[in-house]
């Protein structure tokens, strides 16, 4: 074989080798690549492989904005309407002693819901931590000044053209005030109000089960707002909710004729006041802002927590005694302010020593 032919030769021997090398690197690391992939599977034959789908929170979701009622609730307005489908419901010393509710809706539609009643300023603050529209049956002077300083988004009864409300003749004024869902986005339509929000919830909710095993048994609470309303809640086991009962008597929806039931109660004591102002009518300020103590009760149990809000526009924290947000259950809340005078009595099951809770945090 001559010089040429020796030279070809080797050139195709040694393009031979290289590509044989590249296939044996390939085979190697499509192998060390295969083993890694085999190695984190789960052990085991016949092996499934699924995604778990992460549970959704129900009594907060989606894009609807809330919806704030002022609720009557003098005993002449009992039963009320709508506040079974209330995901959260405030209560707060009015004046003579009432409490008056403010009564939260999101993404539900509710075909009567009342008695309406007057606005109160300090109610204005839970409205706007909640970036809600707030609905009301007229307003003292102080939540009408509020209404215009804060630019709050309120429909208002006294107002209206006579369809957003109408009055049952079931109950006399001025408690017999109703209104719906439908009638009120029609109005905030009406008034170009945004009618979606993407405030997170004021309340950190959970689909996981909060049981507060380090917390005291709580299977009746006794919560006396002022000498003529006291609220008393009682545990029923089969449901996993509280009963709800004001005056000794238990509180029905007026519609169904169902009790009133919540999940979750939060409590927050802070004081009342009485507004010197020309009117003289007992109307009452509520000292708010800043940090006080409460209790937060689910499932048979009570924590001791902190509610700390340091502006009226501002979401208030709850928090536990180790300065945690306290994880709420995923269903309705009702949260009672009451004075930090107000006697709380917090009760076990009945095989149980009973521990009566006087404030002493």
């Amino acid at each position: 074989m001559d010089k040429g032919g020796v030279k070809a030769l080797i050139i195709i021997l040694i393009v031979l080798i290289i590509a044989a090398g590249g296939i044996l690197a390939y085979k190697i690391v499509k192998d060390k690549n295969n083993a890694k992939q085999v190695s984190n599977e789960p052990k085991g034959e016949n092996v499934i492989v699924t995604e778990v789908a992460k549970k959704e929170v129900q009594i907060y979701k989606g894009n609807d904005r809330p919806i704030a009622v002022m609720i009557d609730n003098h005993n002449q307005a009992w039963p009320q309407s709508g506040i079974d489908k209330a995901y959260m419901v405030y209560e707060a010393i009015a004046e003579g002693g009432e409490t008056r509710l403010m009564a939260l809706f999101k993404g539900v539609d509710v075909d009567e819901i009342g008695p309406v009643r007057s606005a109160r300023h300090y109610f204005l603050d839970y409205a706007m931590e909640n970036d809600a529209i707030y609905v009301h049956f007229g307003e003292s002077p102080q939540a009408k000044t509020d209404m215009k300083k804060y630019f709050i988004n309120e429909i208002d009864g006294i107002s209206e053209d006579g369809t957003t409300f109408w009055r049952t003749n079931k109950k006399y004024a001025p408690h017999n005030a109703l209104t719906d869902t439908e009638k009120i986005i029609k109005s905030a339509k009406n008034k170009n109000y945004r009618l979606t929000s993407d405030a997170e919830s004021v309340l950190k909710y959970t689909t996981d089960e909060v049981n507060l095993e380090d917390g005291q048994s709580a299977i009746s609470v006794t919560i006396p707002h002022s000498d003529l309303q006291t609220v008393k809640y009682e545990y029923d086991k089969e449901t996993g909710t509280y009963q709800r009962y004001a005056r000794n008597k238990q509180q029905t929806e007026m519609v169904t004729g169902e009790a009133i039931t919540t999940k979750n109660i939060i409590i927050t004591l802070c004081d009342n006041y009485t507004l010197e102002d020309t009117e003289n009518k007992g109307r009452q300020g509520l000292k708010n802002i800043g940090t006080f103590d409460g209790y937060y009760i689910t499932n048979g149990r009570a924590i001791k927590i902190q509610c700390i809000k340091e502006d009226r526009e501002e979401k208030t924290k709850y928090l536990d005694m180790q300065g945690n947000e306290i994880k709420v259950n995923d269903g309705n809340t009702w949260i009672n302010i009451c004075p930090t005078t107000a006697q709380i009595v917090i009760e076990p099951e009945v095989e149980q020593v009973t521990e009566n809770v006087t404030n002493n945090i």
